[in-house]
């Protein structure tokens, strides 16, 4: 018999959004919180380089000049009004993070250390302004830490390791969750008058990604299931920056501290692309960058990487020639020392999984599938919105990467990411309590787990021709030729057929493993039939848009055309496989739209 628990508001996953959205919620309602990790390994805590925040603490910074980067770096698609709302909010949230005894890289008088990330700048000088702050190179560790110790001081339940499945609606509101036990495979049902969904990105659909293995679009996937849109799923972010061959992060930082991007031929190749701001451009522009030298050849010996060079005597020349000093007007010099002590995480990576001491020698480096502009749309309190009118489901919301408020638009700036999480996880939260207190309980559907045991019925009793492994490689390998950081009309036709042939072929899937306790490969498959789900819908929204914007780089297209494609994507998922597709427009404020300079 399938259990039942009632909370006033459920939180879906356990990372820095849905941590800091139960925080706030539990002020005020019952609150549980499901993940299906534990939730000091969820992904938040892969995040290093910092969280944006215009405090000012060693040089002059507004938060209307991280607004202003925030919309450029967006490449205009970005909703101002919510991005203008995020950077006021940003200075109070890590005051906030620090009162909660997250333990900041400091300053000698005890402020709060900062330090220059990609794309912040002084709006006025154009130069990069130092804007992140930071704990060393674990920040997202250090948020995930420190929200969580706060959430079980106050009491918060957790589910942990409960896989969320389906969301229950009832009378076009939000009535809770279906969930599977991983330890029994019992199926459990939350309910509750509302919903905060904040499940992550969907990054493990290309081969070559910074994600985690949890990231597989539960979130998004879900709620197109069950009528609701996705929006911009087109625009999916490659940081520049990832270990040769294995995708695994190498932070911002690195270039925040000095670090330079070098071709095979030795040469500083962003002169060329960014000849103000240089390596700390925004990702985007420094993604097509690498992208375009090893395609001329000049990637390291002729292979597909470039180096990212930290080494002290690299760091002082350039910065000796770049003119930068020290908040107190000395010349910018660095030790071994101080970048081990700055970036000891990266450090380690570098030396267990390329044998390369980043003090001594230069990095090899690639794009690497990072982040998703695109997701669930909210607005700026994280209420989910279902249309192109603003219209709210209530009592459903969503924040973090798995939703689209939309402050990242085109492209996100470094440090944004976690910004984003503690101001939109925060007033989600708030949000779902006030909503819960003046909510009665909805009713639940006659059998509320139907669906999801079916679905799982399916995936144990399936004819068997197809494996998921097989069909997972092949989803991997067609995003990454055909929807990466250079795209063109072919390729995504392709890449919608090919999608679209995985998804027949999953119906097929059979898997083998018939127990219940701890069965994860029934557990990757489902997930597996998130990502071609979300991945079906992010082909088809870059067919469509037939423009050059941000992290969407058509080469049959590539201009930005203001006049036909300055909106936002809806993308409904109906049940017969195809993709209905709508648009709205962009929130416009202050900041009418121009070409992108660094």
């Amino acid at each position: 018999m399938t259990q039942t628990h009632v909370f006033d508001v459920i939180i879906v996953g356990g990372g820095g959004a849905g941590l800091m959205a139960a925080l706030n919620a539990s002020r005020g309602a019952k609150t549980a919180v499901l993940s299906k990790l534990y939730p000091t390994r969820s992904h938040t805590g892969a995040a290093q380089g910092g969280i944006g925040a215009a405090l000012g603490n060693l040089e002059e910074d507004h938060w209307e000049w991280h607004a202003f980067d925030t919309v450029k770096g967006s490449d205009y698609l970005g909703d101002q009004d919510a991005i203008e709302f995020m950077c006021r909010e940003a200075v109070q949230a890590v005051y906030d993070l620090e009162h909660f005894g997250l333990p900041f890289s400091r300053m000698p008088d005890g402020r709060i250390a900062q330090r220059p990330f990609g794309g912040h700048t002084n709006n006025l000088t154009k130069k990069p302004v130092r804007r992140s702050c930071y704990a060393a190179d674990r920040t997202g560790h250090m948020i995930l830490q420190t929200l969580y110790q706060q959430c079980i001081k106050n009491g918060i339940t957790f589910y942990d390791e409960f896989q969320v499945l389906d969301l229950i609606l009832s009378d076009g509101k939000a009535a809770g969750v279906v969930a599977v036990e991983l330890a029994t495979g019992e199926l459990h049902v939350f309910h509750s008058k509302a919903v905060v969904l904040a499940t992550g990105g969907h990054g493990r659909m290309w081969e070559i990604t910074s994600n985690a293995y949890a990231y597989t679009g539960d979130g998004v996937a879900i709620t197109l299931r069950n009528g609701i849109p996705a929006e911009d799923m087109e625009f999916f972010q490659f940081h520049p920056t990832g270990i040769y061959k294995l995708g695994i992060l190498i932070t911002e930082a690195v270039r925040g501290e000095g670090g330079i991007l070098f071709n095979g031929k030795g040469e500083r190749f962003m002169e060329r692309y960014a000849p103000t701001i240089k390596d700390l451009a925004s990702r985007d522009v420094i993604s097509r960058a690498i992208y375009l030298e090893i395609k001329e050849g000049r990637g390291i010996d002729g292979k597909d990487y470039v180096y990212l060079d930290v080494r002290p005597e690299t760091v002082n020349k350039y910065a000796e020639l770049d003119g930068r000093t020290r908040p107190d007007g000395t010349p910018y010099r660095v030790t071994a020392e101080e970048i081990l002590s700055k970036i000891p995480d990266i450090t380690d990576f570098c030396r267990t999984y390329l044998g390369v001491d980043p003090v001594k020698d230069p990095m090899p480096i690639q794009p690497t599938a990072h982040y998703a502009m695109g997701g669930i749309p909210t607005n700026k309190f994280g209420e989910v919105v279902i249309d192109g009118q603003g219209t709210v489901l209530p009592g459903l919301y969503a924040a973090g990467e798995c939703a689209c408020v939309s402050v990242h638009g085109a492209n996100r700036l470094g440090t944004n990411s976690l910004v984003d999480l503690v101001v939109f996880g925060k007033y989600a939260g708030i949000k779902a309590a006030e909503y819960a207190r003046g909510a009665d309980l909805p009713r639940l559907p006659a059998d509320p787990a139907g669906g999801v045991r079916r679905q799982l019925d399916n995936l144990l009793n399936g004819s068997g021709r197809e494996k998921a492994a097989q069909i997972g490689r092949e989803l991997r390998k067609v995003m990454s030729d055909d929807v990466g950081v250079f795209r063109t009309e072919e390729g995504l036709q392709q890449a919608v057929e090919k999608v679209r042939e995985l998804r027949e072929r999953y119906k097929q899937v059979r898997v083998s493993d018939g127990g219940k306790i701890f069965n994860t490969e029934l557990l990757n498959t489902w997930e597996l039939g998130c990502l071609l789900d979300a991945a079906l819908v992010t082909a088809v929204s870059a067919l469509e848009r037939k423009e050059s914007r941000g992290a969407h780089a058509r080469e049959d297209y590539p201009r930005r055309d203001d006049e036909n494609w300055l909106k936002h994507t809806l993308a409904w998922l109906n049940e017969d496989g195809s993709v209905r597709l709508d648009y709205k427009p962009v929130v416009i404020t202050q900041y009418a739209p121009k070409e992108r300079v660094y």
